[in-house]
This record gives structure tokens, sequence and C-alpha cells, in this order.
């Protein structure tokens, strides 16, 4: 059962965004510091990737560990409280950003994923982004 009330739970979900979280600060201070030119959030593209660089034709996602669900890690935990709700929810997310990916592919693009996790530490985070660059 949910340890808040549902105010407390709407207020909590409410202040979730969508961009300019922190991991994907971390990630845009990491391309910045490598010399990286990118666009943010193209909406022209399938899934309005989080990062595009057009100069080479990669585009980054940036993705929350429990929003993504990913796998064998701690912030993937499934809620509770409205299973009913959140299994299918966190799934469709999954399968959207599959469709979005294959399609990205299909147009040419490599496409990179990297986890809300692998943002915690800013060493692995540059080796990470060089490798992709």
């Amino acid at each position: 059962m949910d340890n808040l009330t549902r105010e407390q739970r709407k207020l909590c979900m409410a202040r979730i965004k969508a961009k300019n979280t922190k991991p994907e600060i971390s990630v845009r201070k990491v391309l910045s510091k490598l010399g990286a030119k990118y666009r943010l959030h193209n909406s022209k593209l399938a899934g309005k990737p989080d990062i595009v660089i057009a100069k080479t034709k990669k585009i980054i996602f940036i993705n929350g560990c429990f929003w993504h669900q990913h796998k064998n890690c701690k912030k993937q935990a499934m809620p509770k409280a409205n299973k009913k709700y959140w299994k299918p929810k966190l799934q469709k997310n999954i399968e959207k950003q599959e469709r979005d990916i294959k399609l990205l592919k299909k147009q040419g693009w490599k496409v990179y994923k990297i986890w809300e996790c692998q943002t915690n530490n800013e060493d692995k985070l540059t080796q990470k982004i060089s490798k992709i660059l």
C-alpha cells in the first residue's frame, strides 16, 4: 500500500519532469566538455530523442530507470500500489521506445541509450559518451 495520501502522491508525480532532468543535464555537460555539437528534443524525429548529433547521425536517449524499467537496477522497482495501472503504463513506455528506435534505425540513425543510474559517475559517463562519439 502507498504510504502517501492521494494528494501527496499527486504532488510528487506532478513534479516529475520530462525535459532538463538531472541525468540529462549530466550528459549534456559531458558532451559539451568533449566539444560535441548537439540538438535537444527534436520533435521531427520519432520519440523526440533527448540528444541529436546530426553531423554523425547519432541519437542518445537518456532513460529514467523507473520509467523505462532498467533491468537489474535498484531504481526500476515496480510500485506495490495500483499495479493494474503501473504495469501496463511502464510496459507501454518500453514498447513505444522500441518502436521509435526501430524507425530511427531504418532512417539511418545510430541510437544509444544512457540510463539514469549511469549518470552518477562522471568518469564512467565520460568514457561511455567518448565511445559513442
